[in-house]
């Protein structure tokens, strides 16, 4: 790496082959856009999955891809018909473009869009860059009190009012919420925000609980080695859910947690998955059936949800700045790969390039 590098990228060549890339600076596109000078991006499980693997079930890496998706930054350039931003603003940065055409995105779904183009999602390249070019109402102005530490957790936290949304969480409710890592935290957040007077965490790990405890749960559980109806009823009686809780994410994506999420619903409940597991699973359908519940799935995030998430953390109703665990630099992003794969902190951060 040298102080003159242009663009200098953090690219996936392969399983753990990563290496460091002068690229382009990338042009505008559109008038609309703008050219961000990425400040702080934030490792997702997605990213080392790639790194790990080189492939997430359909989506392969076949050609070398910059890494990264949740950023934020700062306008280094505006395009002709930008209007909303100018060169110095700092924003958060929504990573996933749709095309606006299709039926999806013309039904105010554009998370479902059938050509979205997503960061570090093959063949895209992601945000690991110093700098990425977004339409500018893909980028979010910060408030004074946003810092952009805080602005590169925006993705997850979208993502989590996504889910919170897909579950009409209201006041008074219980939630229980499956898996303690960011998204699942920032689910039982998002939900307390909501008005929702009992959030239980549920998680193998007892770090990531004590966290939980600190952070919003009201109650933590950590599951035995049991058949699922039996911690559902653990997590029903010592939570006094009577028939059951109202509401159940599963931010985890593991097949005892979608089971023991459906047996401690109560009847009417809305179950949502969030979390990506396996593409197939047995699952409990005759207790779905008889409970009527709601089940719903949740993708990304879609209009609105990251206006929200600005909004929530600027109010203080949401803390974000809790969940960042550590800081790298640019040139020791690997070590932020390393230490997500090894469960270490909540929330690692790589620190961008100044323009």
């Amino acid at each position: 790496m040298t102080d003159a590098a242009k663009n200098l990228s953090i690219v996936l060549e392969g399983v753990h082959q990563v290496k460091f890339e002068d690229r382009p600076i990338p042009e505008l596109r559109d008038s609309h856009d703008v050219l961000v000078n990425v400040k702080f991006t934030g490792i997702c499980g997605s990213d080392v999955h790639y790194w790990e693997h080189g492939s997430i079930g359909q989506f392969v890496v076949k050609d070398p891809m910059v890494l990264g998706h949740e950023s934020s930054g700062v306008i280094s350039e505006v395009g002709s018909a930008v209007t909303g931003l100018k060169v110095g603003d700092r924003v958060a940065m929504e990573p996933g473009i749709p095309c606006r055409r299709c039926e999806p995105c013309k039904d105010g779904k554009y998370n479902l869009c059938e050509k979205m183009a997503f960061a570090a999602t093959p063949p895209y390249d992601g945000t690991l860059a110093k700098y990425y070019v977004l339409p500018e109402d893909f980028c979010y102005k910060l408030p004074e009190n946003i810092d952009l530490q805080e602005a590169a957790v925006m993705e997850p936290l979208s993502v989590a009012v996504h889910i919170v949304k897909q579950a009409n969480v209201s006041p008074g409710q219980s939630v229980v919420v499956f898996g303690a890592g960011p998204v699942g935290l920032l689910c039982g957040n998002v939900a307390r925000a909501f008005g929702a007077s009992k959030i239980i965490a549920v998680d193998i790990q007892k770090g990531r609980l004590e966290f939980a405890k600190t952070y919003t749960a009201t109650a933590v559980f950590e599951p035995g080695k049991a058949p699922a109806m039996d911690n559902a009823r653990r997590i029903i009686e010592e939570n006094n859910l009577g028939s059951g809780a109202d509401v159940v994410i599963d931010a985890s994506g593991a097949e005892p947690s979608v089971h023991t999420g459906i047996h401690v619903l109560r009847p009417g409940g809305t179950y949502v998955q969030g979390g990506m597991g396996r593409s197939e699973m047995t699952f409990p359908i005759m207790a779905a059936c008889t409970k009527e519940l709601n089940i719903k799935g949740s993708f990304r995030y879609g209009s609105g949800d990251y206006k929200l998430a600005v909004g929530l953390v600027a109010s203080g109703k949401v803390n974000v700045k809790e969940l960042i665990t550590g800081v790298v630099k640019f040139e020791n992003a690997e070590q932020a790969f390393r230490e997500v794969r090894a469960g270490e902190g909540i929330k690692t951060l790589i620190a961008g390039i100044d323009a």
